[in-house]
């Protein structure tokens, strides 16, 4: 049979560029040209993965990178409890006798194993890891090739029960427990990419490849199906980590999506954090700042101090208790819009603000200074004499970073005085637990127990605020219980949740009240709030010091607001630098040398006598109060002395001041 060699006209229905020769073969130009196309395109597909893989092992899987350490005990197939140390990395949750990890214990794959929170009847907070199918959930060999770990007690095969120190412990090792067993499946859909990138040659980094190259997918499943799920599978995480939803529980319309502007910087934060590292050293980004300052802040406690006044005209006791535990409980509900931080003070930074009080026509006092810079010590005054009470206290910020959560305690105590009656009430803070920041929505919650004591009356008020079970749902979100006590007596349980409903249950006759609730009429009745005018406050005054980071984070000027923040931090630093070694001495107040304790060295805690205090009123920092002449025999109320004492002293008043209902 003759082959055709002749050049024939194309088949109608063809482009031009193709071409019919010798057994009506056509080549197609644009099929050649979709062919380079697509070779470029699987070039770029495979550079784009393997920089999406590189970005996040170096980020946030490398196995170098502890994602979590510390003490655990472990509980034994023998029901018997040993103290051991954990290592928490991508992948494997390593144990060993002592943090030196010299004395390997064993290798636990997070690849195929699940968590669970364990209910205890025992102090302390319990977690699970278990295999589904009850296999074996160790790893043949230890990161330095051991075969055979150190000498413990016999431990199960398929499960492992844990007990955390605290509650707030365990909390923090079941979030990064989730982040860990999140990159264990990203190790197997990564395992060849790693050993082809090359992205870690640590022995340790091997091993762990090792340990999962197992189960990773071979060249033929990356490229027709695995590759797919793991470029999908990367870039979801990604999307997580990098476009951060902040939510405040319980409260649903608080919602924050990070702007693409922002999103690397976050991302570049976090990678360089290390599980265990105190926050207060870290330079945050002005996007996730509340334009405010702590010592500020602080203040929003004292929005409902008509609550502490009633307190004082309770004769009874045990109704004194509830309206502080009122009062205490209405300083939770105010939350900025999102997840937000205020600024770090400055050392000698100050604020200072009043509320007035329309029903006994008095005004409450406040006045904060940033004592201590290193460790960061805020310290604060409150007084209302004429409705006889005071606060004083300080507050050493703290918080450590976990890898997927961190938490921000409050380590201090606030006394407050009841000034006629003498009697002292001992108040400590909850913690803020943030979970999901690498991995999962955002989300911040009040834990911890805090107490309300009273020496003298022998009462005692205890509040559990619980963060979210693992498994929880949104009921369970924002919970508080607690009791009150007078010495050994029960008096009283209390349960609901802190931002909404809180009912107290009396124990003896069984009556129910509502002990606490934010509504709409409770919010309108905030005191208001006034502070100095801007051109009135000194250099060092917080609106007054942070008034150009405030501005440009309003306008939403984020370069402007990390230069003007930067500039304040310089400045705090070469101050630092002049002083050397000579102590910071702080203007408004003095640290007793016996307790340690910072106290207002114009403290005035003298009941208040109408005989002879005309008025009470706050100059350069100085609260003090106007007494009586002798020979002065006309009343005064305070409304009319406020406006003229305001010209003599400054004071926070509605005259010469900004009046701000926040």
């Amino acid at each position: 049979m003759l082959q055709s060699t002749m050049l024939l006209a194309p088949p109608s229905g063809f482009h031009n560029d193709c071409i019919y020769i010798h057994d009506s073969l056509f080549i197609c130009l644009s099929t050649i040209s979709f062919e380079i196309s697509f070779q470029v395109q699987k070039k770029n597909y495979r550079q784009e993965k393997k920089r999406a893989a590189k970005e996040l092992f170096s980020a946030l899987k490398d196995p170098s990178v502890v994602i979590m350490s510390n003490w655990l005990k472990i509980r034994g197939t023998l029901k018997s409890w040993t103290k051991l140390w954990c290592a928490l990395k991508p992948g494997v949750l390593l144990i060993y006798k002592t943090p030196s990890s010299e004395h390997w214990v064993g290798t636990i794959l997070l690849n195929a194993c699940k968590l669970i929170e364990r209910p205890s009847k025992k102090d302390g907070f319990c977690f699970k890891l278990y295999h589904p199918l009850d296999k074996s959930i160790w790893a043949m060999k230890g990161p330095k090739g051991e075969t055979v770990g150190s000498i413990t007690q016999p431990l199960p095969s398929n499960y492992l029960i844990f007990r955390a120190a605290s509650e707030s412990d365990g909390r923090c090792w079941m979030d990064a427990l989730e982040l860990a067993l999140s990159c264990s499946s990203l190790y197997k859909l990564t395992a060849k990419t790693c050993k082809d990138g090359d992205l870690s040659s640590s022995s340790e980094s091997s091993h762990i490849l090792q340990l999962l190259q197992s189960t990773a997918l071979n060249d033929q499943e990356l490229l027709h199906g695995g590759a797919s799920l793991w470029v999908v599978k990367t870039q979801s995480v990604a999307r997580e980590i990098k476009g951060v939803v902040f939510l405040q529980p319980g409260e649903a319309s608080q919602v924050e999506t990070v702007s693409e502007e922002n999103k690397g910087l976050i991302w570049t934060l976090l990678k360089q954090l290390r599980p265990g590292m105190d926050l207060s050293k870290v330079v945050l980004p002005t996007f996730i700042l509340e334009p405010r300052s702590f010592l500020d802040k602080l203040s929003d406690y004292y929005y409902h101090a008509n609550f502490l006044s009633q307190a004082v005209a309770e004769e009874n006791p045990y109704c004194r208790m509830k309206q502080i535990l009122r009062w205490y409980l209405s300083g939770f509900y105010k939350k900025p819009k999102g997840l937000k931080k205020p600024y770090n003070p400055i050392l000698g930074e100050t604020f200072r603000c009043c509320w007035l009080h329309p029903q006994t026509d008095s005004c409450t006092f406040y006045l904060a200074e940033q004592v201590s810079h290193h460790p960061p010590i805020s310290a604060f005054f409150v007084s209302n004499r004429k409705d006889g009470f005071c606060i004083s206290g300080s507050i050493l910020a703290k918080s450590k970073f976990y890898g997927n959560s961190l938490s921000a305690i409050l380590d201090g105590k606030a006394k407050l005085l009841l000034l006629g009656r003498d009697e002292e009430y001992v108040i400590t803070m909850p913690y803020a637990h943030c979970k999901g920041i690498l991995y999962g929505t955002m989300t911040l919650e009040l834990g911890g127990k805090v107490t309300i004591e009273c020496e003298k009356t022998k009462y005692f008020a205890e509040l559990e605020f619980k963060l979210k079970p693992f498994l929880g749902s949104s009921c369970n979100v924002n919970q508080i219980s607690g009791k009150i006590r007078m010495g050994e007596d029960l008096l009283a349980t209390i349960d609901g949740h802190w931002d909404g409903e809180v009912l107290l249950h009396e124990k003896k006759t069984g009556h129910q009240e509502m002990l606490w609730k934010p509504t709409a009429e409770v919010r309108k009745q905030r005191l208001r709030r006034q502070v100095v005018q801007l051109d009135q406050q000194g250099p060092f005054e917080s609106e007054r010091l942070w008034q150009h980071v405030t501005s440009a984070i309003t306008t939403k000027d984020q370069n402007k607001a990390t230069q003007e923040k930067f500039v304040l931090e310089e400045a705090q630093r070469q101050e630092a630098r002049e002083r050397g070694d000579r102590p910071w001495r702080p203007h408004f107040f003095t640290q007793n040398p016996d307790t340690n304790e910072w106290q207002y060295k114009y403290a005035d805690t003298k009941p208040w006598d109408p005989e002879c205090c005309l008025i009470q009123f706050e100059k350069d920092g100085i609260i003090q109060t106007k007494e009586r002449c002798r020979r002065q025999h006309n009343g005064f109320t305070y409304s009319q002395n406020w406006t003229s004492q305001q010209k003599v002293s400054c004071s926070c008043s509605t005259h010469g001041n900004t009046t701000k209902k926040l």
